[in-house]
């Protein structure tokens, strides 16, 4: 969506946030991106202030969560099951869908299963694993079955 660029990406955040505070038009993808912002009242003060957050390492190990890795696999879920790649995702997102009430909470249960994927993935230096992916999300709809 906006390359490697983490600066771009951070800027692009933050200006969509500016522009709707502004009350400006927004492009298609500024409005997903406020779709997601607005899930997230804990990070506006950081797109509200992009200069302390532009270069800002956020480390996990200090408890911290980097805002805008967080927003960006918001939308990555979503553009995933919208385009239902990796095949079969949309069907298991709906699936899950039904068997939890909280889609807010439902995509952060994907966004770890992507975001562990992701991890393996540059670990490993290669491409993410489609199917161990999915198997992931299978994992969470028997989770959720269970617990229903």
């Amino acid at each position: 969506m906006f390359g490697n660029d983490r600066s771009a990406l951070r800027r692009q955040f933050s200006s969509a946030w500016q522009k709707f505070l502004a009350r400006q038009p927004l492009s298609p993808l500024e409005d997903q991106l406020i779709a997601v912002i607005q899930k997230h009242p804990e990070y506006h003060p950081i797109l509200e202030d992009i200069d302390s957050g532009l270069e800002r390492e956020f480390r996990t190990e200090q408890g911290e969560t980097n805002p805008f890795l967080h927003l960006a696999l918001h939308l990555a879920v979503a553009e995933q099951v919208a385009t239902d790649r990796p095949g079969g995702i949309r069907q298991l997102y709906q699936t899950l869908s039904g068997a939890q009430q909280d889609s807010h909470r439902l995509e952060h249960q994907i966004m770890d299963c992507l975001a562990d994927q992701l991890w393996l993935a540059q670990q490993q230096q290669h491409a993410p694993d489609e199917t161990r992916y999915l198997e992931c999300l299978q994992r969470l709809l028997q989770q959720n079955k269970t617990s229903h």
